[in-house]
């Protein structure tokens, strides 16, 4: 199956979390945007309207779910899909993920095609499809 190009942007404070994720997600031709923490990712999204966004849920200055809940409130990058990254699979963070209006939440380490099926999915049904929730 052929999977269209889209913009990702990706947040995580790990450089080599960071450089597998664009490795992977390049794989399918997509155009990734990497930064190392929340700040970063608001700069870049004050300009950009990415098609989906990988946020890191355990960032420094900002965390994923706060990058998460500002950009549900901006109504120009509601349509990004967003996928958390955490480290941990519990309960909570499902909660949280849900609370700040998540698309999805994959624990770390995510296979790279799990990661693949799981962002393409997103991106698709952003466009056109139909997205289970959380």
């Amino acid at each position: 199956m052929a999977v269209m190009a889209y913009t990702i942007l990706v947040a995580d404070d790990e450089p080599a979390i960071r450089t597998m994720l664009e490795v992977i997600l390049s794989a399918d031709g997509h155009e990734i945007v990497a930064v190392q923490d929340g700040r970063a990712a608001l700069a870049y999204l004050q300009s950009h309207t990415p098609d989906a966004l990988l946020l890191d849920v355990k960032m420094p200055y900002m965390d994923g779910f706060e990058i998460c809940s500002r950009v549900k409130r901006i109504k120009r990058l509601r349509s990004c899909a967003v996928l958390l990254l955490s480290p941990v699979d519990d309960d909570q963070t499902r909660d949280q993920a849900k609370l700040v209006g998540a698309d999805d939440i994959v624990v770390k380490p995510v296979s790279g095609k799990v990661l693949r099926s799981r962002v393409n999915q997103l991106i698709e049904a952003r466009h056109g499809g139909t997205l289970t929730p959380l």
